[in-house]
């Protein structure tokens, strides 16, 4: 069970954060939230797909890890083999907290359930024996400060998706060298055919909004299925 807490040297002020990779730190995830802002740097290593929320239907983006809960095929040991972790995971266990009154400034919350947080000697320092920031902390508030600004500004991403339909449902089955069926479902893509079908004004006004480029990146990024499923038969086969 979670347990949120506002950072700060009172409270905190002795606590360590393991960094280093591995799934007894809650590395051993299928997928990770993807913001449109970070889509150049996610689709040079993983998939991209969308996922509806259940209760909402809104939109959300997932880079892909695996292809079933827990399996994480860019984990190794305790070392992450990819260049780039989006950003949602890669400010764990820290997270973004807001105040009750309106239009007051974020906050930086830590998860003191999360497996990352230390207690003792191990890790990386928080803040140091004046209670300032460590470096390390201030490069992960910053990257809190760039999530918050990348969730805000998805809406808008998102939104035209929807007004010209350009998500359909996508379900992958792949057959494993060992002659196993991989399959994933419950999840969607950019509707190819509609988005070739759509006037140069509305391609135009993609591309003023930015969305354009992004929605191409998705595209780009189903190429990086071919490296998951080499990374799932190298995994089968070492056992």
């Amino acid at each position: 069970m979670s347990q949120h807490q506002i950072l700060n040297p009172a409270d905190h002020g002795q606590l360590r954060i393991h960094t280093e990779a591995g799934a007894q730190l809650g590395d051993n995830v299928m997928a990770s939230l993807a913001m449109p802002a970070e889509f150049r740097e996610v689709q040079a290593h993983y998939p991209i797909v969308f996922r509806r929320d259940a209760e909402t239907g809104k939109l959300a983006a997932l880079a892909l890890f695996g292809f079933e809960a827990g399996e994480n095929l860019f984990l190794n040991g305790s070392t992450w083999d990819a260049r780039y972790r989006p950003m949602a995971h890669a400010v764990q266990p820290f997270l973004i907290g807001r105040a009750a009154e309106e239009g007051a400034p974020p906050q930086v919350h830590i998860d003191l359930a999360n497996p990352r947080v230390s207690a003792t000697g191990e890790g990386m320092r928080v803040f140091d024996d004046t209670g300032a920031p460590t470096p390390y902390l201030e490069t992960l508030a910053t990257m809190l400060g760039d999530l918050d600004y990348a969730w805000h500004e998805s809406t808008a991403f998102f939104d035209a998706l929807e007004a010209h339909g350009l998500v359909e449902p996508f379900s992958l089955e792949v057959t494993l060298d060992n002659g196993a069926v991989q399959s994933l479902v419950g999840f969607q893509t950019i509707h190819e055919d509609r988005l070739a079908s759509l006037d140069g004004e509305a391609l135009a006004a993609l591309m003023a909004e930015g969305h354009l480029a992004r929605i191409y990146m998705v595209l780009a990024s189903l190429a990086q299925f071919g490296n998951l499923v080499a990374r799932k038969n190298r995994k089968v086969a070492l056992g």
